[in-house]
Order: structure tokens, then sequence, then C-alpha cells
């Protein structure tokens, strides 16, 4: 084989094809629309555990609602790919609609004036078919989340992942640069022991820990409002401790989180009167106090220096044309 291909992209004999610089151009310039559009988040908290059925989900749509009514603005993304449920428990109805320009961002569904909301199921015609998806195409949709979806400027980037320290957390930590982790367990030492994987999943990938949250600490009952241990207390906090990290309050399960979850009306963020929502305001107090809405430096260079990209491996999204 010959040394030299007459081609500009060949480099210590290893060329590449069209469709391969094509491909680099457009990896170049989603790494440029992920880079913008992060430098406009000041947080972005993503809520994870090792553990299913645990209440990310009800964390994540809880904490996002609070922080969004407490006048911050928010934006709430789903990257529970195959199981989300955000939009349900917003009851949130509207559909995809695509820019009329095709360079023109796509518009999150709007909570509220200050809650801004992304899930895939919005973006399928029938909310009940399974999505059957290997890794590539699953990270490509988060890095879709972040780069084609007009965000605008945000106090709050609160990610709902799935159980686990798979596809989609690691898409994540790879994907934004300072995501910090609210880790969410259950009191129990089954889901304790899965959630030492995920808090050192965050330590294998650099990723920051704001705290552990122990959910479903206790039940409150319906006739009397007092709490009762069904599931034990104290194993979030024990965790927190064992790990040194903030332990950032107990919430305990109370039956109007469930039937207000269903009906897409969540209560933990409401203004009802009970230990529950009392519990998660503490819990809120707490990741703001971490967490100020502050702005933060962004520093994300993904863009390869063998790249198409006019500025190489340091462009520069104000100026580049790629």
């Amino acid at each position: 084989m010959s040394s030299s291909c007459g081609s500009s992209s060949c480099s210590s004999g290893s060329c590449a094809t069209p469709s391969q610089e094509s491909q680099q151009a457009a990896m170049a310039q989603q790494d440029n629309a992920i880079t913008r559009s992060l430098g406009k988040i000041k947080n972005k908290i993503l809520v994870m555990s090792g553990k299913g059925g645990v209440g990310k989900s009800t964390v994540s749509v809880n904490l996002a609602l609070a922080l969004a009514q407490r006048g911050q603005k928010v934006g709430l993304m789903d990257v529970d790919l195959h199981g989300p449920d955000v939009i349900r428990m917003l009851n949130l109805t509207g559909s995809l609609e695509a820019p009329k320009n095709p360079d023109d961002l796509v518009s999150p569904l709007e909570y509220n004036e200050n809650l801004k909301v992304v899930s895939l199921e919005y973006m399928m015609k029938d909310r009940d078919e399974a999505i059957i998806w290997r890794g590539p195409l699953k990270i490509q949709a988060i890095r879709q989340f972040v780069a084609d979806f007009d965000w605008g400027d945000l106090d709050y980037l609160i990610i709902d992942a799935p159980p686990g320290t798979g596809d989609e957390p690691l898409s994540i930590a790879q994907t934004i640069p300072l995501v910090k982790a609210l880790v969410v367990t259950t009191p129990q030492k089954v889901a304790l022991a899965d959630v030492r994987k995920s808090l050192n999943f965050c330590k294998t990938v650099n990723m920051e820990v704001v705290g552990v949250v122990e959910n479903m600490s206790g039940f409150v009952c319906p006739e009397c409002n007092a709490t009762i241990d069904i599931f034990k207390t104290g194993g979030g906090e024990e965790i927190a401790r064992e790990f040194d990290l903030p332990f950032l309050g107990a919430v305990p399960m109370d039956p109007k989180v469930v039937i207000a979850g269903d009906d897409g009306a969540p209560y933990l963020s409401s203004d009802a009167d009970s230990p529950a929502t009392t519990a998660f305001a503490k819990v809120v107090d707490s990741v703001e106090l971490r967490l100020p809405p502050v702005a933060a430096p962004v520093s994300l260079n993904m863009a390869s220096s063998d790249s198409s990209c006019g500025c190489g491996g340091s462009c520069n999204p104000d100026t580049c044309d790629c």
C-alpha cells in the first residue's frame, strides 16, 4: 500500500474516508452546540441511584418544581430512556414540534414560566411503545437532549437517570462537565448495598456528590399523620457518613405523594402541611445552600484536533463557522 494517497486527511499512514470526515465534522459541530448550551446553565444535578424503585423520579420532579416555585429557572431532563415518567408525573400533554428553520433549536415542553422539560416520551406517537435501544443510540439521544434543545439560561438542570451505573449516567458524566450527583436511597440494607455502587461510580468518573437523600423514610399514617418506620430509618444518613458526604434529608412515605404523582400534580413541592412536604422542603433548602444559582465556568473540549473544524481542538463557538 502506498504511504501517501494524496488526501489532506492522511496522517502517519492513516486515511479518513469522506464519510468518516463528515461524521467527525458533525460530531465536532454537536460538541460545540453542547458547549454553548451548557455555558448558559449554572448548576447541573444528576439524580441517580444504584437501586430501582427508590423514588428517583419523584425526587427529580419535585426538586425541579420546588426550585421553579422559588423563582429559579429550571430544566428537567429525563434520561431514563426505557422508562420515562416525568411527563406523566407533571401531566404534560404536548408533543414535539419541529422548528420552522432546520437550523433552529427545538423548544422543550414548558410546565410553567420557570420550568422546561425534555423527555423521550413526548417525542413518541405511542407513549406505551417500548424503547429497545443499545448503547450508541442512547448516548446519541442524550447528546441531542443537550445540543438540540433550547434550554436557554438556567439556574438548575435536573437530570433524572435510570437505576444503575450504565450507559445513561456514564453518558451524562462524559457529556456534561461539572455535573454533580444527588444520590437517592431507601433505608434498607439491600438498597444501601446498591447505592454504594453508585457512590463508587461517582468516584471513578470524578463526579462530585451533592449529597444523599433518604426517601421512603418511614410511613405517614393517613389517619393520625404520625410517621411509622416500616422500612427502618437512618440508612441514608449512615451511608452519607460512611462516604463523608452531606446528608440532605430524610423524606417519609405519604399516600398523598403516590396519588399526586398519578394525577400529575406533584405533592411534595406543594404548600400542603405534612411531615413529607416539610422534610422535602429541607432537602430543597440543602440543595440551594450547597449549589446556589451562581454562574460556574464551563470547560468542554470534545472537538478532536483532527476534525474538519477550522479551530481544531480549541474551537471557540462564538467565532468558529463550523
